[in-house]
């Protein structure tokens, strides 16, 4: 561990059981206790540090991990679950500070934002898999998008909208998922638009790029997903989804998130940043988190509402061992792509794909304002997911660390605890 990553060893361990739960104090001292070299609690935060869930005896150093990260960061709540070879290792809820007014439990909820897209993907390849739909399905003959601007979009397939490959750039022309007030004027209507008006202006457009020949990351194409799947099945998406993928997986707690109406069980979600809302016409300024985006419109592929165990029992679904996909279907979507793979790296059907010398290690990450998650899979049966009520913070520290810091932090393991909390009470 390098002088520069968290220096977890600083904290004393918490107490760590299966159906154990810790409540303790900031670190003892002033009021400015330190949590790594550079950053400093808020003076005047005396809030308590809260952690519930069960945990195996020896992975304490997961939560010194949390610990730091959301103490140096002043993030209210947090959940982490961690499982090797299929086995719930850990499933912990998070609270630091005055503005955790409740305590975080691995039962609460949290916007997945992007890490949705895992769970969209998968719903599309149980339909290749069924023989509902082939990869080499054009979109255009799925759906009625209007006459194009671009006589290309004739190219994009389904295997190409899994891969971001359908020549959408948001570096480009900007993201149209998150682009309503210039979509409500180009339109000549008023807030809030719906995905109906966003598919007219995107298809009056030209593509960025010809389908295919260059990766670019896109919600856009995640939309048009989602809707296949109700062209497709003639059912809701929501519906489809909690049949065909989570129902098998025992999960029943997920669902779609709104924008202003929380779920009972969601966290509330925390920015430094106010905007403007796109709910209505009023132009009136917002929390971040509660109206500068529509969430309803992001439905398929930011829009999922989860807990950290949830999303580490989803992941399992491409490991080739669940009822939803077989192991031939998973290779398939995990295949490098038809532009290939740089340095090791590309993006598959739904997952990020880094190839390694012990392995291949998939990830999806998710921002929106006020959430930040992760969801990783690793070689060696690890898999872990992360999630945060908030993504920016007067600190300026980055949320992106998390990674490093839980990879570090399961590579300095010297021994997994067998057993499994499955079983204990969320």
């Amino acid at each position: 561990m390098t002088a520069d990553r968290f220096s977890r060893r600083d904290f004393g361990r918490l107490a760590g059981f299966a159906g154990a739960a810790a409540v303790l104090p900031a670190r003892p001292g002033t009021a400015r206790a330190t949590v790594r070299t550079g950053a400093t609690l808020p003076a005047g935060d005396s809030g308590l540090w809260r952690v519930t869930g069960p945990m195996l005896r020896g992975l304490e150093d997961f939560d010194d991990t949390v610990r730091a990260f959301m103490q140096e960061r002043s993030i209210p709540c947090g959940s982490l679950a961690v499982a090797r070879g299929g086995r719930l290792l850990l499933a912990r809820g998070y609270s630091w500070g005055a503005r955790a007014t409740r305590d975080t439990g691995p039962a609460s909820l949290f916007r997945t934002a992007s890490v949705s897209k895992p769970v969209t993907a998968a719903a599309v390849l149980r339909l290749i898999q069924d023989g509902r739909l082939r990869p080499s399905d054009r979109m255009t003959d799925l759906l009625k998008v209007g006459a194009p601007a671009d006589p290309r979009l004739a190219e994009v397939t389904v295997a190409r909208l899994l891969r971001h490959l359908g020549g959408w750039d948001r570096e480009v022309s900007g993201d149209p998922m998150f682009n309503d007030a210039a979509i409500a004027t180009a339109l000549g209507r008023p807030l809030p638009i719906g995905q109906d008006d966003i598919v007219r202006y995107v298809t009056a457009r030209p593509l960025d790029h010809a389908p295919g020949t260059a990766f670019a990351y896109s919600n856009y194409g995640y939309l048009l997903l989602g809707r296949i799947i109700e062209k497709v099945t003639g059912r809701p998406y929501a519906a489809y989804v909690r049949d065909a993928v989570l129902a098998p997986l025992g999960i029943t707690r997920m669902r779609l998130g709104r924008t202003l109406l929380p779920a009972a069980g969601e966290v509330p979600y925390y920015s430094q940043y106010k905007g403007t809302t796109v709910m209505d016409p009023s132009g009136a300024q917002v929390a971040a988190p509660y109206g500068t985006f529509n969430q309803e419109n992001n439905a398929f592929n930011c829009g999922w509402l989860a807990t950290a165990v949830d999303l580490v029992r989803l992941a399992r679904v491409y490991d080739g061992v669940t009822p939803v996909l077989s192991a031939a279907s998973v290779a398939q979507a995990l295949a490098v792509p038809e532009t290939g793979a740089a340095r090791g790296r590309y993006y598959a059907c739904g997952w990020h794909v880094r190839r390694t010398d012990r392995g291949p290690v998939t990830w999806h990450s998710g921002s929106l304002p006020g959430t930040h998650t992760l969801l990783v899979r690793r070689f060696d049966g690890l898999t872990w997911a992360v999630m945060f009520d908030q993504r920016d913070d007067p600190s300026g520290e980055p949320y992106r660390d998390i990674d490093t810091a839980l990879h570090d932090t399961a590579d300095d393991m010297p021994d997994w605890p067998s057993g499994d909390v499955t079983g204990t009470r969320l």
